[in-house]
């Protein structure tokens, strides 16, 4: 039987004030009725993406899968740039892709993934066919999408919630996850989330991870010293106070103020961008994948 990590039938004893960042405003920006995730492939979207890691390698077992990597052309470390593309393409054809352009990349995940097991040398057991390991990867990065729509649009009301949530199944079934364990309901989510959450442990080489990760140490230096201030200031404020806690991470209420006001500002301006340069990146990915499954090219 495979180990089961997340017992939900317990209360869960943490609560959204510890595993959520906070959204203030209310006030709708610039959003339409109905909101889904394809409203959330806005390329701000993934300014938490190094946030949306350290919370992926919160739990013990995945860290060491991404830090111990037997995949080195897929290594974050090692290959960025492909390791970018790459994850967001995933994010593209797992919330626009048709369902059989997910089971192409599932498969060609499926490649890369049958070499990311533990060893005798690991502190920990893992595998990333693990499903449960998915579903936590998956959670993730949904908390990151709908996150930055809320920092972007406002905070979305409970039924807007619920009809944003419901096309997110997908984040997790691109992998090797089955729709019956992706939380039936946006209430559900919160249970899993928050009990989830209860796992959530870093070590010092995990901390050293997320160090060398905002630092950008894995570009080289002409090209993260512009950045790499901006990134720890997103990083930090998409990370909820657990997460922030255990990484020894400061966050004043200033901070949490200038956070929230720079994405009103983004905002605005976004509100003059068409469409093609907001979303673009994403229906590029498509076109791309589609290319690569047309030549029957390698898709990751």
């Amino acid at each position: 039987m495979p180990r089961s990590y997340v017992n939900l039938d317990d209360r869960p004893r943490l609560t959204a004030a510890q595993t959520r960042i906070t959204v203030t405003s209310s006030r709708k920006r610039w959003t339409r009725k109905n909101p889904d995730l394809t409203d959330a492939l806005d390329f701000w979207s993934f300014a938490g993406a190094a946030a949306n890691v350290a919370m992926q390698i919160g739990w013990p077992e995945v860290a060491y899968g991404v830090m111990e990597s037997k995949v080195p052309s897929g290594a974050l470390m090692h290959h960025p740039w492909k390791r970018a593309r790459t994850t967001t393409q995933y994010l593209a054809v797992a919330i626009l892709g048709t369902d059989t352009e997910r089971a192409a990349y599932r498969e060609a995940v499926n490649g890369a993934h049958r070499q990311v097991r533990s060893d005798e040398n690991s502190p920990v057991e893992y595998n990333a066919f693990n499903r449960e390991l998915q579903l936590w990867v998956a959670a993730c990065l949904y908390i990151g999408f709908e996150d930055s729509h809320q920092l972007l649009h406002g905070r979305l009301s409970g039924e807007d919630l619920e009809h944003f949530y419901q096309r997110s199944s997908t984040l997790g079934t691109t992998l090797q996850v089955t729709e019956d364990m992706w939380p039936a309901t946006r209430a559900d989510f919160d249970v899993y989330w928050n009990t989830a959450c209860e796992r959530v442990q870093f070590d010092e080489r995990s901390m050293q991870f997320f160090d060398d990760l905002v630092g950008l140490r894995m570009i080289a230096w002409p090209i993260r010293a512009p950045f790499r201030n901006l990134l720890r200031f997103l990083t930090i404020g998409f990370l909820p106070p657990l997460f922030r806690e255990q990484l020894a991470l400061e966050w004043t209420e200033d901070d949490r103020r200038r956070f929230e006001h720079l994405f009103i500002f983004v905002s605005f301006v976004n509100r003059f961008l068409p469409s093609f340069i907001r979303n673009g990146g994403s229906y590029l990915l498509m076109r791309d994948l589609r290319r690569r499954i047309g030549k029957g090219a390698n898709l990751i």
